[in-house]
C-alpha cells in the first residue's frame, strides 16, 4: 500500500514538471524573434549604435545594420540611398521593424538647390518597406544636430529645411519620430567632429530609439522588449 502510494507521488511529480516544461517550450516558441532593420547614413553605418541598440533590446531581435555611409534622400544627389544595394538588402531582410535615420547629407551645399523634393524622395523610401510583406512599424529618426564641421554641411539649413522636412514626412504618413535631434541638444561632447557620433552619442542614439521602439504605446500591437507577440 505504501510503495503504490509512492509511486503514485512520483508519477505525479513527473507529471508536474513534464507540463511545466511543455508550458516553458511553448511560452518560448510563442517569442518570435523580431527583425530590426536600421536604414541610414554613415552615422548608422560607423557609429556603432545598431551594436549597442541589439545589446539593449535583447535576444529576442535581430538588428541588422544597413547605413550607407554618404547617402542622402535626395534623388538628385551623387549617392542617393534609394540606389544603394543596401536599400534592396534592407528590403529582403523583411523587417517587422525600420528605422530610417537619413537626412544629414542633404544639408550639403551642393544639393540644398533639390531641397523641395525631399519629402517626395523620402516617401519612396517609405512606401517600399510599407509594402513589404511583414506590413513593419516605420519609425522615422531627426538625426543628430550638425555642428561645426570641414565637409560642408550647413548646420542652419539643416535646422531650418531638412528638419522641418522630415517632421513633414512623418506628420504626412502618420508615422512616429524619435528625437535623437532633442536628445543631442548642445552637447559637442557626443561627436568626433560636429558630425559623426562618437561611442557617447552612439549611446544616446541607441538609447534614444530604444526607449521609443519599446514603449507603452506599442505594447497593445504586440511589441515589447522581450519579443514579439502576434
Amino acid at each position: 500500500m505504501h510503495r503504490r502510494v509512492k509511486l503514485s507521488a512520483v508519477a505525479m511529480s513527473a507529471v508536474i514538471i513534464l507540463s511545466s516544461l511543455v508550458m516553458f517550450v511553448d511560452s518560448v516558441a510563442q517569442a518570435k524573434v523580431v527583425r530590426v532593420a536600421c536604414v541610414g547614413d554613415s552615422i548608422t553605418e560607423g557609429s556603432g549604435y545598431t551594436v549597442k541598440l541589439k545589446f539593449l533590446l535583447g535576444n529576442n531581435y535581430i538588428v541588422r545594420n544597413f547605413g550607407v555611409s554618404g547617402s542622402t534622400v535626395s534623388l538628385a544627389s551623387e549617392k542617393p540611398y534609394l540606389n544603394q544595394t543596401q536599400f534592396k538588402e534592407a528590403q529582403d531582410f523583411n523587417p517587422e521593424i525600420v528605422i530610417i535615420m537619413l537626412g544629414t547629407n542633404d544639408a550639403s551645399q551642393a544639393i540644398q538647390q533639390y531641397g523641395e523634393t525631399f519629402e517626395a524622395d523620402y516617401g519612396e523610401i517609405i512606401r517600399s518597406f510599407q509594402g513589404l510583406q511583414s506590413k513593419p512599424a516605420i519609425w522615422i529618426v531627426k538625426s543628430p544636430p550638425i555642428q561645426g564641421n570641414s565637409l560642408e554641411l550647413s548646420s542652419p539649413y539643416f535646422n531650418n529645411t531638412v528638419i522641418p522636412h522630415i517632421e513633414r514626412v512623418a506628420d504626412t504618413y502618420d508615422l512616429p519620430i524619435i528625437d535623437v535631434y532633442g536628445a543631442f541638444g548642445n552637447h559637442s561632447e557626443y561627436y568626433f567632429d560636429g558630425v559623426h557620433p562618437n561611442p557617447a552619442g552612439a549611446d544616446v542614439i541607441a538609447t534614444t530609439i530604444y526607449d521609443s521602439i519599446t514603449s507603452e504605446d506599442w505594447y497593445s500591437q504586440g511589441y515589447t522588449a522581450d519579443g514579439y507577440y502576434g
